[in-house]
């Protein structure tokens, strides 16, 4: 059993190693930069905690689906030079799944124990790790969203980079209030009772009781390398019928920047959120 896991690691390593860097993809997305103001078309603007984007398309008034962003750990770095700093400011999977227009995105933040600063590693205070003042959080500041800037309530995805793809289940089925808010889910890099973390509550068991609330709702799941293979080895067989969409994205490294450059993997991802914010 040792001699193949070890031989499965060394495969798994050699095929990343084989795979693309993105920088060998020349971005054709800007992430804009964080602006001064009220929120307005176009801007990227701090929202208490959280960073709001309105695209070049909104208009008050309008309805329009709302991509909502929850980060990877801060504090990470790799041989690759991959980083993530933990912060709302640090994301780009929505503004690459939307181009900047036809979706509000809203970038949130986790919290501490206290409620009051952002938890740049998992949430809460470890070793408790308590969610609830980042799902609080989290509720109150979708549903403000909606109400003053527009965001469709049925339209509304969830996504989120390695901590924040564990999150999308972790924290958004996390209990009925916040698991119902959501229309679909697209997590990038790892997924939650995939394997133990840890904080309190990442093992599988407790994981199915989460994921009993997903319902029919759809599930992106990609990821570098074959990570996504690995969560649809695990997934698969638990929901064999559900709407669920497994992809690499065709680059070795751990960033969610893949999502500003052109890819087979983004057109699936464009194409997939536009079933999913078109069809309900």
């Amino acid at each position: 059993m040792k001699a193949f896991v070890l031989f499965y690691i060394t495969a798994v390593g050699l095929f990343a190693a084989e795979l693309p860097d993105i920088s060998t993809v020349p971005a054709d997305l800007d992430v804009p930069a964080l602006s001064e103001g009220p929120p307005a078309a176009g801007k990227r603007v701090r929202y208490d905690l959280s960073v709001l984007y309105l695209p070049t398309d909104w208009k008050a008034g309008v309805k329009m689906p709302v991509i909502v962003e929850l980060a990877g750990n801060g504090g990470y770095t790799n041989k690759f030079g991959d980083v993530s700093t933990g912060l709302p400011e640090g994301s780009n999977l929505g503004y690459g799944l939307s181009a900047g227009h036809g979706c509000i995105w809203l970038c949130m933040p986790y919290l501490n124990a206290k409620g009051d600063q952002i938890a740049i590693k998992w949430w809460g205070d470890a070793p408790a790790y308590d969610p609830q003042p980042t799902l609080k959080h989290l509720r109150e500041t979708v549903k403000s969203v909606c109400s003053d800037f527009g965001g469709d309530d049925s339209k509304i995805v969830l996504c989120g980079f390695s901590r924040g793809a564990i999150a999308c289940n972790f924290l958004g089925l996390h209990d009925d209030e916040t698991a119902k808010l959501w229309c679909a889910f697209l997590a990038y890099s790892h997924y939650d009772g995939v394997q133990k973390w840890p904080y309190p509550g990442s093992d599988q068991e407790s994981a199915l009781v989460r994921l009993k609330r997903l319902g029919n709702r759809p599930q992106f799941i990609c990821g570098e390398s074959t990570n996504a293979q690995e969560t649809e080895a695990y997934l698969r067989p638990l929901l064999p019928s559900a709407d669920l969409t497994f992809l690499s994205t065709g680059f070795r490294n751990h960033n969610d920047a893949w999502t500003l450059r052109p890819s087979t993997a983004r057109d699936k991802a464009h194409e997939w959120l536009k079933r999913v914010t078109s069809s309900r």
